[in-house]
């Protein structure tokens, strides 16, 4: 039956309070919001609207599943509010959003009579809370250890996409909203490659930035910093919801099962690639992922009530579309083999499923057709490249012939959560195999694109484990009709199954052992995070060295390009790229920076030629400024308005 984490206690709805009880209680939705600003607390204000929403939900039996699905309808509901928020004269300030927020929040307990209520937590709760927590405190591990910003650039660094993500977040809270909504005004301020790039991550991490430091937007080495910690809230939001779905998904478990399947669910988000989303710099995707691992597990269990189902799968295919839509068709389909099985129900509610789809069916694909009709970005789907996919193949054949063997099993496979999961199985399987499709028919082997979709189906795969954790043996219960046993006793044989389980899954996964586990890395016999986590910090790249380098002695000047020159073409565009994004000159930068030349000195060349006046080249080596100094002498109009500065960078702390 749906709704295996869903309260049944009816309470009778309270009065609706009186003209005078509501005027007070929408003045204090304002009033909060403006003295905890005056006394620099705005950052209560997130942790009070995620409790204000779960409270009035009435879904979830345990505190988790209360705060899970209220961060899922924030995450939607933010997406499509930023709309608002982008055309309004008050912009991302924490005081007319708070108080917009708590008000839609008084009103909708009015309306629908429900006074706020919160489940009691339990142990499970805080050992998923724990989970998530030493995740990405392990992960994150690296950059708590760097002791200046060069490592912490040096590390940040092995993602290119590191470098466009923080442009994107810096402006979108410097200019107070989404860039599509003015492309004309965004393209003064930043790459026009990002103008129409999904930022639904974005503009939510922008936006809790700004309760964090309400009217001082982060600019240099801080801006990275603050760009880390949202990409690290991020991860750990993943870890969450996987969690959360997998014990979603299981519906009541013995607290045995219960403790290894977070263990298990923990160990594969780290023994598998996914780690890649946090070192490659991948935050979009990431949050991405975390919307859609929630979505499947309401498609595979739904709620009991139905407006509460309809409202957050509505919310959750918004805010997919506008963070990472390259997952809204997997998930609009999913929701489609929903709306089908459950047509019946459906029909308590045309009111609510009129409205519902009539918004989503607008917004959740507004960021994918503005995409692909104005930026052209479907031609991406073909692109080749990216990591190497043993590792995925490893992962998917498996872990899913794992999971699939033990959904078939019939103390599973006789329950309609479990038929209902292997279709959304099917349907990430299906899309993984078209983006392939995709590849191949260009002549290309799987690629990119590929390789996301299959991120897709790993998030699915690990989320099915839960069919394996309902198969373990728990102890027994003492009957009449059996002689009574020592709860020790009894409980060993249960125990020790689920030990060796957990050891196995700590050993397959590598985080356990002298080997890389079974989803090792096809380049080395070592998983992503091990990869990540025994990476030597002083082992600074001359790239990282130089941008750091560049960042100190030369701060950006108004109305200046600045560039940066080394001895090889490649060196100088990554150093270039991360520079402007610290120095948030990304749109100046530009024409110096994108193009296909990587040769030097025709590199050089190309960007003395190309780049407008006035222009400052930080040269970082001797080559460099033979380079220059041979392009200058062969064409003296290229001296016009150039500068020429050196650079001896030193190792970066």
């Amino acid at each position: 039956m749906p709704g295996g984490t869903d309260s049944r206690v009816v309470a009778p709805p309270p009065a609706r309070p009186g003209a005078g009880v509501l005027l007070a209680i929408l003045l204090a939705c304002w009033l909060v919001p403006l003295a905890a600003y005056a006394i620099h607390a705005a950052w209560l204000l997130p942790p009070l609207i995620l409790l204000g929403t779960a409270s009035l939900l009435r879904s979830g039996r345990s505190l988790l599943d209360r705060l899970v699905l209220a961060l899922a309808l924030l995450a939607g509901l933010t997406c499509a509010a930023g709309l608002l928020f982008t055309v309004w004269p008050w912009g991302l300030h924490p005081v007319p959003v708070t108080g917009l927020t708590l008000t839609v929040l008084a009103l909708a307990a009015v309306l629908s009579r429900r006074a706020p209520r919160l489940p009691r937590p339990r142990w499970s709760d805080l050992v998923s809370l724990a989970a998530a927590a030493l995740a990405a405190g392990y992960l994150a591990t690296p950059y708590l250890r760097a002791t200046g910003f060069g490592q912490r650039l040096n590390l940040a660094m092995i993602g290119e996409d590191n470098a466009r993500h923080p442009a994107l977040f810096d402006e979108i809270g410097r200019l107070g909203g989404y860039l599509f909504i003015d492309p004309d005004t965004a393209r003064q301020h930043i790459f026009s490659g990002l103008v129409h790039y999904p930022q639904g991550w974005h503009f939510t991490a922008a936006l809790l930035d700004g309760f964090q430091n309400p009217g001082d937007a982060p600019a240099g080495p801080a801006l990275l910093n603050h760009y880390l910690f949202w990409s690290l809230a991020s991860f750990a939001m993943l870890v969450l919801v996987l969690v959360w779905a997998a014990h979603h998904i299981a519906g009541p478990l013995h607290p045995l099962r219960r403790l290894v399947l977070i263990t298990a669910v923990t160990a594969l988000i780290l023994g598998t690639e996914l780690p890649r989303l946090l070192v490659a710099g991948y935050p979009s995707e990431t949050f991405g992922l975390s919307l859609a691992a929630i979505l499947v597990a309401l498609v595979a269990r739904p709620l009991h009530r139905l407006r509460e189902q309809l409202i957050l799968v509505g919310a959750l295919l918004i805010g997919i579309g506008f963070s990472y839509y390259l997952f809204l068709l997997p998930t609009g389909a999913m929701v489609l083999c929903w709306l089908i099985a459950d047509r019946r129900r459906l029909r308590a509610r045309p009111g609510t499923v009129a409205i519902v789809a009539g918004l989503t069916g607008v917004l959740a694909p507004l960021i994918a057709v503005i995409g692909v009709l104005v930026a052209g970005q479907s031609e991406a789907l073909a692109a080749p490249g990216g990591a190497p996919l043993s590792e995925t193949y490893n992962t998917v054949v498996g872990l899913g012939a794992l999971v699939v063997a033990a959904v078939l099993v019939r103390t599973n496979l006789g329950e309609t959560t479990w038929r209902r999961y292997l279709g959304v199985l099917a349907v990430a399987l299906l899309f993984s195999a078209s983006m392939a499709a995709i590849n191949l028919i260009n002549g290309d082997p799987p690629a990119y694109y590929f390789g996301k979709s299959a991120h897709l189906l790993i998030l699915a795969l690990i989320m099915g484990t839960a069919a394996v954790a309902r198969l373990l043996p728990v102890p027994a219960q003492n009957t009449d009709a059996e002689p009574r046993r020592r709860p020790i006793t009894a409980a060993l044989p249960a125990v020790a199954t689920a030990a060796l389980v957990t050891l196995a899954v700590l050993a397959g996964t590598g985080l356990l052992g002298f080997t890389g586990g079974f989803f090792h890395r096809s380049a080395s016999n070592t998983t992503w995070t091990q990869d990540w986590i025994n990476r030597d910090r002083s082992a600074i790249t001359r790239s990282a060295s130089v941008t750091a380098a560049a960042a100190r002695a030369y701060p950006a000047i108004p109305g200046t390009v600045t560039l940066v020159v080394d001895g090889k073409g490649e060196q100088s565009y990554r150093e270039s790229v991360f520079l402007s994004a610290i120095q948030s000159t990304t749109a100046q930068t530009e024409t110096g920076i994108y193009f296909s030349v990587f040769q030097e000195p025709a590199r050089t060349a190309e960007v003395l030629r190309r780049t407008p006046r006035p222009l400052r080249l930080i040269i970082a080596s001797p080559a460099a400024q033979q380079g220059v100094d041979e392009i200058v002498a062969a064409d003296p109009s290229l001296r016009e308005g150039l500068t020429v500065v050196p650079l001896k960078p030193a190792k970066a702390r």
